[in-house]
């Protein structure tokens, strides 16, 4: 198998559905691609019923060409992350990992152009977080679910607004960034630099505003963020967390628990903003980002330094701080529901609180006059009296 080959693969891959967002190349399984959330099977010609281990190695040693560090990276830990180009329009984002023995390759595709946050159908208050002037700003969520692409438009507007130096720490560099108001270095692990934690060192001597990390990875990392954020910076960086008082906790849970005083007050003072994002299947095709936003109050900060208790949640505060911008994904989903863009059957089953949404889902379709129980036919049954008889 030669580059034409595999470039005839992942094109024929990439057209053959709508909605495609990575190409999965398995041994012991068809070409497939993940489109709108689900993954699909691909035909090619010559006919590829089952993809050998030959196969699935050709591929991924081509993928890395050679490059001495992602082999050893490969090698010692398992897996490697690397970009790739088709042309020049189409870039890849590639892991290349082993299983089984068996070398797998998974190349989630990267926009070319930098969406910006009403296109991703965000809430407004995200218009917000390009102002801060220092503090951490975190996007959160699982594996696939934009947090890059909403940091991209975060920075975007950065780079516009604002006429400030920014750096970034990626892996691999997803968006391509121009220069506009600002002045902005986009550095890639490997061939710029060797680890996150080395990188945000560097950065601190590269006379920034702005520093945008592709993943909180480890505490060394983080402990250098937080230092960053309080001496003036803006740190922007995501974390695999699936909601703000979860992402508080991961946090505090990278630390001896005698530091753990001393963390909850530099996160009090340094976090602005945790955006947390879920992608939900939407109506009519592709999909929609829900999400929950926390923002830096007093409340949040007290919550933060004295820990979650029954009373006292993040949920609560975030569901009572509508009105700074804050919502959880409850509320956001209801919205989308309301929108028309997701069904009731995806509201329910994306959900933080069944009961919250539910109960929001019957207000709804009430308003509507929408009935909000399948239950028909119900109603008191009537006995008749027997006559009482006067003998």
């Amino acid at each position: 198998m030669k580059k034409p080959d595999i470039d005839y693969w992942i094109g024929t891959m990439l057209s053959a559905y709508d909605h495609v967002s990575d190409l999965n190349v398995t041994p012991g399984k068809p070409l497939q691609v993940e489109a709108a959330g689900i993954m699909q099977p691909v035909e090619v010609k010559p006919e590829v019923k089952s993809i050998t281990p030959f196969q699935a190695e050709v591929f991924a040693l081509n993928m890395i060409g050679g490059d001495k560090r992602l082999l050893t990276e490969l090698v010692r830990t398992g897996s490697c992350d690397l970009s790739h180009r088709l042309g020049q329009d189409v870039r890849f984002r590639v892991n290349v990992f082993s299983g089984r023995r068996n070398l797998s390759t998974v190349l989630r595709k990267l926009e070319t152009k930098i969406p910006s946050i009403d296109e991703l159908n965000l809430p407004p208050s995200q218009h917000k977080i390009h102002r801060e002037k220092n503090g951490l700003v975190l996007v959160t969520g699982a594996t696939g679910t934009g947090k890059t692409t909403t940091l991209a438009a975060v920075l975007d507007e950065v780079n516009t607004d604002m006429a400030v130096h920014i750096v970034t720490l990626e892996d691999p560099i997803e968006y391509a960034h121009e220069h506009k108001s600002a002045t902005i270095n986009q550095r890639e692990l490997g061939s710029d630099f060797d680890t996150f934690s080395d990188g945000l060192r560097a950065a601190l001597r590269q006379a920034p505003k702005v520093i945008m990390v592709g993943e909180m990875r480890d505490r060394e990392t983080l402990e250098i963020g937080l230092t960053a954020a309080e001496t003036g910076h803006v740190v922007m960086s995501t974390l695999h967390t699936v909601d703000a008082g979860q992402t508080i906790n991961r946090i505090l849970g990278m630390f001896e628990m005698e530091e753990q005083i001393q963390i909850r007050n530099r996160l009090a003072d340094t976090v602005r903003w945790i955006v947390c994002q879920r992608l939900l299947p939407k109506v009519g095709g592709g999909r929609v980002a829900a999400v929950e936003i926390l923002c830096m109050n007093l409340r949040v900060k007290e919550l933060i330094l004295n820990g979650e208790t029954e009373e006292r949640t993040f949920y609560d505060i975030i569901t009572d701080g509508a009105p700074v911008g804050m919502m959880t994904f409850d509320q956001h989903i209801l919205q989308l529901y309301e929108a028309g863009l997701i069904t009731e059957e995806t509201a329910i089953a994306y959900s933080s609180k069944r009961s919250v949404v539910a109960r929001g889902l019957d207000q709804l379709k009430a308003a509507r006059g929408e009935s909000t129980t399948a239950i028909r036919g119900l109603g008191m049954e009537h006995k008749e009296k027997p006559l009482r008889s006067g003998f």
